[in-house]
């Protein structure tokens, strides 16, 4: 007896017939004992005869060569055109129902969409931040749609070595990081593509983008040096340069934070100032933003009361919408101040042919934003617990903290406190001429200095006279 390789299907005889059992065997006529009637297995019919109610992938002749009929999930008849036999089109058909059948089926159709047009629709849809929306705009402008934009998305997930290529020639002309946010992109928008059932899978995986052996460097300043850069940011910028520069090292908030702050956004009484609506700048335009970063950005800040007093002082002149404004009482551009006045007093300028206009770096690179490195390092530093440390800077305590860790007006204080005795500190290192040009503008600050050397004197002498009274047993 000879079977085909098509599993068997065993019939057993009905109540009140006979005690034969039949094999069955596709393809064949059914075998069975001597004088058992003779079975005829009905003739299946043609494919391409099925009529469309049927759920059976069909082939069609399709001008000189066949055409693919499959059921959708929805009940529609798809199709695809092109096959050179009939046993092409239907094992094309016959896989299609196959993936439907397992719920694993992408429209052919939805699979070829470019990429630039799913990019776009992404991207309109997204409910991003505007400083954000821009950054994406700029990567796609650049870096990723001159590359993929004409794409089909089937094609991008069917060619995984392309995109290693591509993320390597981006090495050859950005910088590590640069490469990583880029590609990030990339690879959030293909993965929206797949929960979205335009393709199977992300080609981003296993993307090598980084060597790992890049670190962005954070520096942190000391107290000292950040009063000089404010006292030069003083002589370039004017007071508000002057205060901002200690805003910026003091309370740790971000450059759109501060530059943001309007006159009403103060609280006398707590001497706090409010994050609430920061200033953001994109596509060359600033406006006021409907929300901080994330919802811990939205937060008040306290100032040690030195910072305070700056501070008020400088409320008192405020003409403008703004706190911090330039020369003509327009809103201040990162880039802009940054390049005139921020990196200048930073790095100083040792090789100035004119002795009277050379200056010693105070610490070069250091950026606006390294000031809430900065600030939380501080915090870190005179053992301030952590959850006050993040509530201060405007971020998120990690897993059950953040629930059950609260900030309470003990921690408050012991942050006043340290940061007002880190602000005493710097001004008793200044020495030199920082500390007579500082002197110059600000001769109010001269008593303040003279009464912490003081105390530091009488502390001094008072830590000599009870070493002196010990005695050398005790010693």
């Amino acid at each position: 007896m000879h079977l085909s390789g098509q599993a068997p299907a065993f019939q057993r005889r009905r109540p009140g017939g006979d005690r034969q059992v039949r094999l069955k065997t596709a393809g064949q006529a059914e075998l069975s004992s001597p004088g058992a009637p003779e079975l005829r297995r009905p003739k299946q019919p043609d494919r391409h005869e099925l009529k469309e109610g049927e759920a059976m992938a069909y082939a069609q002749r399709h001008g000189k060569g066949w055409r693919a009929r499959y059921k959708k999930p929805d009940g529609s008849w798809g199709s695809r055109s092109g096959f050179e036999t009939k046993a092409a089109a239907e094992a094309w058909g016959e896989d299609q129902e196959s993936l439907i059948r397992r719920h694993l089926w992408i429209d052919p159709q939805e699979s070829e969409t470019p990429f630039g047009t799913f990019a776009e629709a992404w991207l309109t849809g997204s409910r991003l931040a505007i400083t954000t929306q821009a950054k994406y705009r700029s990567y796609l402008d650049n870096h990723v749609l001159p590359q993929w934009e004409d794409w089909p998305l089937i094609q991008i997930f069917n060619n995984h070595l392309e995109v290693q290529g591509w993320v390597n020639e981006l090495h050859d002309e950005l910088a590590e990081p640069t490469v990583a946010s880029v590609f990030a992109l990339f690879s959030t928008i293909m993965n929206v593509a797949v929960r979205a059932r335009k393709v199977p899978a992300s080609p981003c995986q296993g993307i090598r983008v980084t060597t790992g052996e890049y670190e962005a460097e954070r520096q942190v300043a000391t107290p000292a040096q950040f009063l000089r850069a404010a006292v030069r940011l003083h002589d370039s910028f004017g007071y508000a340069g002057f205060v901002l520069t200690l805003m910026d090292g003091y309370t740790g908030a971000r450059w759109s934070e501060l530059v943001g702050l309007q006159p009403h956004e103060y609280d006398e009484i707590n001497k706090a100032i409010r994050v609430q609506e920061p200033l953001t700048e994109a596509g060359g335009a600033l406006a006021k933003a409907k929300r901080t970063k994330t919802p811990a950005g939205k937060r008040w800040v306290q100032l040690p009361p030195f910072l305070a007093e700056l501070y008020e002082a400088l409320l008192e002149d405020c003409i403008h919408p703004y706190v911090f404004v330039g020369e003509k009482g327009g809103n201040l551009r990162r880039g802009n101040f940054r390049q005139r006045f921020w990196r200048p007093a930073w790095d100083g300028d040792p090789d100035n042919p004119d002795p009277g206009k050379r200056l010693a770096p105070v610490l070069p690179g250091f950026t606006f934003h390294e000031g809430r490195h900065t600030q939380r390092t501080w915090l870190a530093e005179d053992g301030i617990p952590e959850v006050a440390r993040a509530a201060r800077l405007g971020h998120k305590m990690p897993g059950m903290a953040n629930v059950y860790e609260h900030v309470t007006p003990e921690m408050k204080r012991r942050v006043l406190e340290a940061l007002q005795e880190r602000w005493e500190a710097s001004l008793l290192a200044l020495r030199g001429r920082d500390r007579a040009r500082l002197l110059v503008l600000h001769p109010q600050m001269e008593e303040q200095i003279n009464r912490l050397t003081a105390r530091r004197q009488a502390e001094a002498s008072e830590g000599d006279k009870i070493i002196a009274q010990i005695s050398p047993r005790q010693a």
